[in-house]
């Protein structure tokens, strides 16, 4: 094994472990992209091979529905729905139930990290005004968003990445993981509405906050380019990547909005991760330490690329390293015709376990905090345990169900 190749691959992945190393300011990205550069510094990939290494495709597709996402910002669409959700006027249960739905509906279409960074500090402010609590609607919004984008191949940044490199078919997966996603989101609500019962109202001050002004044209448009390009997903074999950018080149042809406001929403970070990952992954894949590992693996009784091992160790790598990097690590034991699936839903619904188990909960937990608004690891555990544990078992028994129909 070629030792340099190895410390690098670690120096990677416990950052991404602990998001940081004590006494340097980087983050996630910036330890993906030091990984990198670290590969091509000691020659274990020329740069040609790093950019080859680079999954083009992946990367435009987030690039391109980011812009999507902007665009629904930038109208203040997200601002109009919270507004409406939170005023109507139904029983706290039963908003929370909206809530779970819109959420959900939303985070399944658009990046979910973007709708819960959008519509927690929303959130916050419309239940301080109705004198209702609001720790359950927020763990509800980041719960909900990790099932709901399950349910899709472009709801989250792995998904996209996993529908990419098997070149699974959109309307194909939709099947596999719309059913179980669907459960789950009942499952959120149980467990939340039972955790809460009794304990829907609280008095805070209203923090105010500045709201992005509704603009009907702009969120029209929006919908419009959304609406086609969910066609063209469903009933095309265009390839989706080319897909989003056209659709985020309609976008940015704009009289109002300026392409420096839709393009200062992308999440560069998020690309600067992938990006380097990628390099780095290649890189451990070139000295053959992924496929010793695999051969020592299987020796002991533990095939990675078995379906029922692929879950399981997809839940507990996702909540040690994070979904995305797991599930680069564990793509090229994905050989099983349901391991697109598998990984999947497993990588997304172990998110909801820890507040570092996904960047929709580390969202919603920072945007709360700054309103005033402390959601502790405890506090969030009460509900986030139940809820993986429920939406993983109702996930495993639905994929168990697919491969016996399948005879695979």
């Amino acid at each position: 094994m070629d030792t340099a190749v190895l410390v690098i691959f670690a120096f990677v992945y416990v950052g991404m472990v602990f998001g940081k190393y004590p006494g340097l300011k980087l983050d996630r990205a910036g330890v993906a992209l030091l990984g990198a550069i670290a590969v091509l510094a000691v020659r274990r990939l020329t740069p040609q091979e790093a950019w080859q290494a680079i999954d083009v495709s992946t990367i435009a597709l987030l690039f391109g529905l980011m812009v999507v996402s902007a665009q629904f910002r930038l109208a203040g669409f997200y601002t109009k729905i919270t507004r409406r959700i939170a005023g109507a006027r139904l029983e706290p249960e039963t908003l929370l139930g909206l809530l779970i739905i819109v959420a959900a509906v939303l985070s399944a279409l658009l990046v979910n990290d973007v709708v819960c960074l959008a519509m927690a500090p929303l959130l916050v402010d419309a239940c301080a005004r109705r004198n209702l609590n609001p720790v359950p609607y927020l763990l509800a919004l980041a719960c909900a968003s990790n099932v709901g984008s399950a349910a899709t191949l472009i709801g989250n940044p792995q998904n996209m990445l996993i529908g990419q490199q098997l070149g699974l078919s959109f309307a194909g997966y939709l099947l596999d993981a719309g059913i179980p996603s669907a459960i789950g989101l009942a499952a959120v609500w149980l467990v939340i509405a039972v955790r809460y019962r009794n304990k829907w109202h609280l008095s805070l001050p209203a923090p105010g906050i500045d709201e992005v002004p509704f603009n009907g044209w702009q969120a029209t448009k929006g919908i419009a380019v959304l609406a086609a390009l969910m066609v063209a997903f469903l009933f095309t074999g265009a390839p989706r990547d080319v897909l989003a950018l056209a659709a985020a080149g309609l976008l940015l042809l704009s009289r109002t909005t300026a392409s420096r406001m839709m393009l200062g929403l992308v999440d560069w970070q998020l690309l600067v991760l992938f990006a380097g990952l990628f390099v780095v992954n290649d890189a451990v894949a070139a000295s053959g330490a992924l496929t010793s590992t695999m051969h020592a693996l299987r020796a002991t009784g533990v095939d990675v690329a078995h379906p029922a091992w692929l879950f399981g160790i997809t839940v507990v790598l996702s909540n040690l390293v994070s979904n995305v990097p797991a599930t680069m690590l564990l793509l090229p034991a994905a050989t099983h015709p349901l391991a697109g699936p598998i990984l999947a839903l497993a990588s997304t619904l172990a998110g909801n376990l820890f507040i570092v188990g996904s960047i929709a909960n580390i969202i919603v937990v920072d945007q709360a905090d700054r309103m005033g608004v402390r959601i502790s690891w405890l506090e969030h555990a009460k509900v986030g345990l139940p809820v993986t544990v429920l939406t993983l078992a109702i996930a495993a028994l639905w994929l168990w169900l697919r491969a016996a129909s399948m005879g695979a």
